[in-house]
């Protein structure tokens, strides 16, 4: 809790496209108002200019900058958050007609990151991306980082780095980029132990509050923080989830991803995200009532596709099926009838997740007989594997020969015959 942090009067501004409607706008605006609140700001203006381009200059146009300059000191505004990334040029341009601090949607994401990173790995993922985005918007003047001082867009583990030039910041970006090419050496490591011993590992994704980490604490059986708010999750979760007869899979939480996920988070992300490119299986998690739900769907596909997920086996299943009305149901189970509904909140659905997830991991067994030759090197190797990897009925030892009837998943047949 950062109850000592005043909190910031922010001004939204969107832009209406010519090629996306008034209320794509609006949407994404309310989800900026979203984010907003997650950075500790209250929402006290919004506006949205409808134009074919954007200004090269100014954005939004410079007679649109003088009623935003109007306006902000009308509700005494502290900060300005644009809906779009926005160049270094526009940045000043803008800061200097509206004499407030302004941001970008970027600037803003990687603000809540900073705020909700908790372990070392966070936050040098959050700062490498910080770096990043700074390293081009550094022009040499006082000017340029008189923005800086403190604030939503400021925040985090890279905040004490941000008055240095270019090349210091070079030096900390290779630096941070070393540390998190030796977690992703020994996730590698992690990952072939895991296969190995035949574990497969099920990663949830969604889009943010869309239920991943509530699902996760219905399947293991944890209490990771689950929270109404935007990015709770940024550490990923994984845990071990047994299944009545003894077989096994890993699940692991993920950060929530969102519509245009700035690229140096995706990049800087990218360690923790390659966990959900080597998954055996996605799961998707859709909320079913939100209203964007579709564009939310789409949103991930593409954050999926950048992180070479997309060819991976997913899963969909439709969260929050509770807060849906019979007939909306009723609908997406035709569209949709390979997902799976439920509502983690209540545990409605949880067995079938996790017995359509043991289906398409091949973990549903046949009954085998095996014998082996106790004398041999190779064969006790291969008596351990059976015990490793399936449910052993019955073991007999007779003449130097043993024989075994166990009950082995079927990805696993391979390795114990």
């Amino acid at each position: 809790m950062r109850t000592s942090e005043p909190t910031e009067r922010a001004a939204l501004v969107g832009l209406a496209l010519r090629r996306a409607t008034r209320a794509n706008a609006e949407h994404s605006l309310d989800e900026l108002t979203g984010l907003a609140e997650a950075a500790g700001a209250t929402v006290v203006l919004k506006m949205i200019q409808e134009r074919p381009t954007p200004d090269p200059s100014t954005f939004i146009g410079s007679g649109k900058l003088d009623e935003l300059a109007r306006e902000c000191a009308d509700v005494s505004a502290d900060v300005v958050i644009f809906d779009n990334e926005l160049t270094p040029a526009q940045l000043r341009q803008i800061e200097e007609r509206v004499d407030r601090k302004v941001i970008d949607r970027t600037q803003l994401i990687l603000d809540i990151f900073a705020r909700r990173a908790r372990t070392r790995e966070g936050k040098w993922q959050v700062e490498l991306a910080q770096l990043k985005y700074l390293l081009p918007r550094l022009v040499g003047s006082a000017a340029a980082l008189s923005r800086l001082g403190g604030g939503i867009g400021t925040r985090g583990p890279g905040e004490t780095k941000l008055e240095t030039d270019r090349r210091r910041i070079r030096q900390r970006i290779h630096a941070i980029s070393s540390e998190i090419d030796s977690i992703r050496q020994r996730r590698r490591h992690a990952r072939n132990r895991r296969q190995k011993a035949s574990v497969p590992l099920v990663a949830l994704v969604g889009y943010t509050n869309a239920g991943k980490t509530t699902l996760f604490n219905l399947l293991a059986k944890e209490s990771a923080e689950a929270s109404n708010a935007l990015f709770v999750t940024l550490d990923p979760l994984v845990r071990q989830v047994s299944l009545p007869d003894k077989r096994q899979l890993l699940v692991s939480d993920t950060v929530g991803f969102i519509d245009r996920l700035p690229h140096t988070l995706v990049a800087a992300f990218r360690a923790t995200l390659e966990q959900v490119a080597e998954a055996d299986l996605v799961l998707h998690v859709i909320d079913a009532a939100s209203p964007d739900r579709e564009r939310h769907v789409e949103a991930v596909r593409k954050v999926l596709e950048e992180v070479g997920a997309s060819d991976v086996a997913t899963l969909e299943v439709f969260n929050k099926i509770d807060l849906v009305d019979a007939d909306e149901a009723a609908s997406l189970r035709r569209t949709h009838p390979e997902a799976l509904f439920i509502s983690a909140l209540t545990g409605e659905g949880r067995q079938a997740v996790v017995d359509t997830a043991a289906a398409r991991l091949e973990l549903d067994t046949h009954r085998v007989h095996l014998e082996f030759d106790a004398g041999s090197a190779e064969d006790r190797e291969k008596i351990a594997r059976v015990y490793r990897h399936a449910r052993v009925l019955s073991h007999e030892d007779h003449d130097g020969r043993v024989a075994i009837e166990a009950d082995v998943p079927r990805r696993d047949l391979n390795r114990v015959s």
